[in-house]
């Protein structure tokens, strides 16, 4: 009774700071973040709302976060023109093959470059990091492009960009944190290197391989001047292309759009429309993600 009597008066106490000058502090703590959030959402849901809403309002109103009617006539116009069917699926296909493309040859290399007795490592690891300070830039990549004859291809929206060197060096450092006790026991049973890294190295990785499939996904569904370098015919452009031709200033919407001067033509709320479409795709996506990139995003910042 006596030694847990002085336990408890050795227990340390938590303290509890209400101080006028924490209340302030997270007072303005609270005013910053609100007012950062703000500057986030408010510009989407005027684009959301003005996908909504008819020309004359549009026009009207130079700011509003409702409309005063709802009408799908942006819509209706959107998904009733190939030119914006046909940008959607490109930007979902190349944004699909890409990922699994970028992601697969970037846990490929980084698992065998996790391994220290592999010969040649460290002149791997040191070209990467070579690559990962000193890039070719603009005109040399785009004359490799053109030499390997994938101008006008859907490969030079992937390829070019198919690993990238800072997430490999993640990923790798992932791997080498794994224990080797579990690998160990799998060869021991009769498993090689591939079986290894297929069942059991990859079930352990899934927060990682959510964490950074989706950064090539958002990468490689924003990418814009990809496909403005490598793509001239108009029926491969993205979404992101078509975004850019129509909200530019000065720009030709009607004919971009083939459009014959109807009065039909929504030009204010197809631009709205357009842009929530290209967000759209990031944003039911990263909810059924959201789990293991929580996750991952905190590879490595942990030592045990």
């Amino acid at each position: 009774m006596v030694l847990t009597n002085v336990t408890r008066r050795r227990r340390p106490s938590i303290r509890h700071y209400d101080s006028f000058g924490s209340r302030v502090f997270d007072a303005l703590n609270i005013v910053v973040l609100v007012s950062l959030a703000a500057i986030t959402v408010l510009p989407l849901l005027y684009v959301l709302a003005g996908s909504f809403a008819s020309e004359a309002e549009i026009d009207s109103r130079p700011f509003f976060l409702w409309p005063e009617k709802f009408v799908t006539d942006a819509y209706d116009y959107m998904f009733a023109t190939d030119v914006f069917i046909r940008a959607m699926l490109t930007t979902i296909g190349v944004t699909l093959v890409g990922t699994a493309i970028q992601v697969t040859l970037t846990l490929t290399m980084a698992y065998p470059l996790a391994k220290r007795h592999l010969p040649g490592r460290t002149l791997i690891i040191n070209l990467v990091l070579f690559t990962l300070v000193f890039t070719g830039g603009m005109i040399p990549t785009y004359l490799v492009v053109r030499e390997l004859s994938l101008l006008d291809s859907y490969w030079a929206l992937i390829l070019p960009l198919a690993i990238n060197p800072f997430y490999l060096l993640i990923v790798k450092a992932f791997f080498q944190e794994l224990p080797e006790a579990l690998e160990e026991a799998a060869r021991i049973d009769g498993c090689n290197e591939l079986a290894v890294f297929w069942r059991i190295v990859l079930p352990l990785s899934k927060p990682v391989i959510a964490t950074f499939a989706l950064f090539y996904a958002v990468a490689i569904c924003n990418d814009y001047m990809s496909p403005l370098l490598y793509i001239n015919d108009e029926n491969k452009w993205t979404l992101q292309v078509l975004v850019r031709q129509l909200t530019a200033p000065n720009s030709d919407s009607e004919n971009v759009l083939n459009q014959q001067g109807s009065a039909l033509f929504p030009l204010q709320g197809l631009k709205f429309a357009v842009i929530v479409l290209a967000t759209a795709p990031i944003l039911l996506v990263y909810p059924f993600l959201q789990k293991h990139f929580a996750k991952g995003v905190l590879i490595g910042s942990v030592k045990e």
